[in-house]
């Protein structure tokens, strides 16, 4: 049997699992001590296409035995999936950093 990959089996982004339950997208890994959160607020319609316009972007500690309004460490809004994902991975690589 071969052996599978951390994450596999999930899309990815600079090598970080993403994660889509609904309007929500998490990213990161939940083995690790943060996570990225994303929600999307709000869509336009772009050619056809419901595109993400506004996203809150927020990170998080991954343990369960904090209360979830004190998970969060950092928020943010940004317009566009791009914007969002472009902070998002800046704050986790930084805050993952030894």
């Amino acid at each position: 049997m071969s052996e599978q990959k951390k994450g596999a089996g999930f899309p990815t982004y600079k090598g970080k699992p993403l994660v889509r339950c609904g309007d929500t997208i998490y990213y990161g890994s939940m083995r690790d001590k943060y996570v990225i959160k994303m929600d999307i607020k709000s869509k336009k319609d772009v050619g056809g296409l419901q595109v993400a316009d506004k996203v809150a972007v927020h990170l998080m500690y991954t343990d369960p035995e904090i209360r979830t309004r004190k998970q969060i460490v950092k928020s943010s809004e940004k317009d566009g999936l791009y914007l969002a994902l472009d902070i998002a991975d800046a704050w986790l690589t930084r805050a993952l950093a030894p």
